[in-house]
């Protein structure tokens, strides 16, 4: 049900029964390698193509999550998901793999979240018993769509990201264990003006504070309810201006509770600049590493807001600003 003007209460609330995690070989190097499910050592997956193996990694999250569920995929009702390449190729392609009822949805790096507050929508509805959520990013394939081939070598400023290669899927059902969706906040499109596409931090942290504070003020709590904050993908540039907008606008998030997974997937010496960011950083951070410490019981409350660049090639080369959303999901053991 609605509370407030942009968020969603789900009474029944929805379980993540099972989730996974699929990384690639960068991946493997950093903080979090430990909560993969699969870790490759090969960008091509041995694949033709950067795309191909971007639908890969999407299709082993999904069938390894369902795998985790003890389901089959006949059993799964929806699949809702979406990624950063042309016409959300690689989810479409897994879901002509899967072969179950899809919803392609685009909301680049906010994709995660958007798909879990769908899944949850629809589960506490009544409308599905099962639901899958994915999405997924490759380096090399949005390198080559947004800004310059890898092989091209182009020098990168000092506020450009890594795009996390690698994959994230999670199973909602509305009956058994897990973790369970509590709330969702959807985010306003919001457009500063910024249109470099090598600062995508600077151009998310607005819309993230946005969700931020349109989510306490509809359900009228504060940051002190939750036992992490995080971010989806605003890097270390992002997640500062965030910070200083949020303390402007009298929201104060204690530092040890406010993080984004740019910053947590990556180990200091990896030349990541900025931090991690694509579909991947904040599905595989949330579905891996967040979701296992909460099974852990090392965290009872978390709220997620993955961000997203409504960028494209077509819109950068008309000149045109980077519109960004964020959504913001908040989960309960």
């Amino acid at each position: 049900m609605l509370q407030g003007h942009q968020t969603w209460i789900f009474p029944s609330k929805p379980a993540i029964i099972a989730s996974a995690a699929i990384g690639g070989p960068f991946e493997a190097q950093g903080n979090l390698a430990g909560d993969f499910d699969l870790l490759h050592g090969d960008i091509w997956l041995g694949q033709d193509s950067y795309e191909q193996a971007e639908k890969l990694l999407l299709e082993q999250a999904c069938e390894t999550a369902i795998k985790k569920a003890g389901l089959k995929k006949e059993d799964i009702q929806f699949f809702f998901s979406g990624d950063l390449i042309n016409q959300i190729m690689p989810s479409s392609f897994t879901a002509r793999t899967l072969a179950v009822p899809y919803l392609g949805i685009y909301g680049a790096c906010s994709s995660s979240m958007e798909g879990l507050s769908l899944a949850s929508a629809i589960i506490d509805g009544g409308f599905a018993q099962n639901a899958l959520v994915g999405t997924s990013s490759h380096n090399a394939a949005s390198e080559k769509q947004y800004r310059y081939p890898t092989e091209y070598g182009a020098q990168k400023p000092p506020t450009a990201q890594w795009t996390v290669t690698g994959a994230g899927a999670a199973v909602v059902a509305r009956q058994g264990e897990g973790p369970r969706v509590i709330a969702s906040t959807i985010g306003r499109v919001i457009d500063m003006g910024l249109s470099d596409p090598f600062n995508m931090g600077a151009a998310m942290a607005p819309a993230a504070v946005d969700t931020i504070q349109a989510h306490f003020r509809d359900l009228n709590i504060s940051p002190n309810h939750y036992d992490l904050i995080t971010t989806g993908d605003l890097g270390k540039v992002g997640h500062r201006i965030a910070g200083d907008l949020l303390t402007k606008h009298g929201l104060d998030i204690p530092v040890e509770k406010f993080t984004d997974c740019g910053l947590l997937m990556y180990k200091e010496d990896q030349p990541v600049i900025a931090g991690g960011s694509g579909c991947a950083c904040v599905a595989t951070t949330t579905f891996g590493h967040l979701l296992n410490r909460m099974r852990r019981g090392e965290l009872n409350r978390m709220l997620v807001i993955a961000t997203g660049a409504l960028l494209s090639p077509m819109s950068y080369q008309q000149k045109e600003s980077i519109p960004c959303v964020a959504h913001a999901v908040a989960i309960e053991m």
